[in-house]
């Protein structure tokens, strides 16, 4: 199984024009695509990303009506996003400052420097500082200056009580490699590679039996999804988890990318999603996200669908 790092994130918000304030006003994030769950049209999927939606850079929302996650074990529990250099951090916690939102200031950990902090329902982030390594792609309409923009997703941590039966999946079944370890609030975490390995291409494990399971709601994680480059290695994916005896959703066609969704022993859900067709292949690239843009085979019920959104 070829991954080469994140494909995109899915989280949840119960409060979609004000998570979409935040994601485009705050953090200057582009909206790349305004579409809704292919399996529930009923709620918006909002897609963020760098100016030209590559992948890799989305961060992305389900809006249901829920209350708020209880947080615990058995789930992803802090999502990063990629800036680079020092005084980038240094300016984003100036403006968090000055917009009151909550951050726990600029540490080291892991050998990289971080700025945690939390979205308006209580998501979990992290800024880290990527060094700059590899190409970054602003949006020129964001109200971030470009040298200080979210350059995309960095390494994604999960909770989970025992290490070993999802190093087993991770490792054995997705081919990532283990690669060091360190200590965060008192829980040992595991770092795995995948690819060429770095910020953008690292799943974090912490091990917490003390916690209880997490509850989903508003301000949680649904999915984290891996980058697999095309269809041949999406395939090989597919074979790779049938063999380990992996169940799974089997192939899906999203229509922006082929996916493939499965669980591992603590239940979180792990997608394997292609780089492309991508976001662009049904609008524009200049006018991504301007619009509710429907696959082909939802096209026919836009009225309907249209008539169940609220405006952001």
């Amino acid at each position: 199984m070829k991954l080469t790092g994140i494909h995109h994130l899915t989280a949840v918000s119960a409060d979609a024009s004000g998570n979409h304030a935040f994601y485009t006003q705050a953090l200057g994030m582009r909206l790349v695509k305004k579409t809704v769950n292919q399996d529930d049209v009923s709620a918006y999927h909002l897609f963020y990303a760098d100016g030209i939606a590559s992948p890799g850079s989305d961060l992305t929302f389900f809006d249901f009506p829920t209350g708020r996650e209880r947080r615990g074990t058995h789930g992803i529990v802090h999502s990063a996003l990629r800036v680079s250099g020092e005084d980038t951090l240094a300016w984003w916690k100036d403006r968090f400052d000055a917009q009151g939102i909550a951050h726990e200031g600029i540490v080291e950990r892991d050998g990289r420097l971080w700025l945690d902090f939390e979205d308006p329902e209580g998501q979990r982030l992290g800024l880290v500082d990527d060094g700059g390594v590899g190409e970054a792609h602003p949006w020129d309409r964001s109200p971030v200056p470009s040298a200080h923009q979210i350059r995309g997703l960095g390494p994604i941590t999960m909770s989970v009580p025992r290490l070993e039966p999802t190093a087993r999946v991770v490792v054995d079944g997705m081919g990532m490699r283990a690669a060091r370890d360190y200590t965060r609030k008192g829980a040992s975490v595991q770092v795995f590679e995948m690819g060429d390995g770095g910020p953008a291409a690292e799943l974090h494990v912490a091990v917490e039996p003390h916690l209880d399971p997490v509850q989903p709601g508003a301000g949680g994680v649904h999915h984290v999804a891996f980058r697999t480059p095309d269809e041949q290695t999406y395939r090989e994916a597919a074979e790779r988890l049938r063999t380990i005896r992996a169940p799974s959703s089997g192939p899906i066609d999203r229509f922006y990318f082929k996916s493939l969704y499965f669980r591992e022993p603590n239940g979180i859900l792990f997608e394997i999603a292609t780089d492309g067709p991508g976001f662009a292949t049904d609008e524009p690239l200049a006018t991504l996200g301007e619009k509710l843009a429907l696959p082909p085979f939802l096209e026919g019920r836009r009225a309907a669908i249209e008539a169940g959104l609220k405006p952001l």
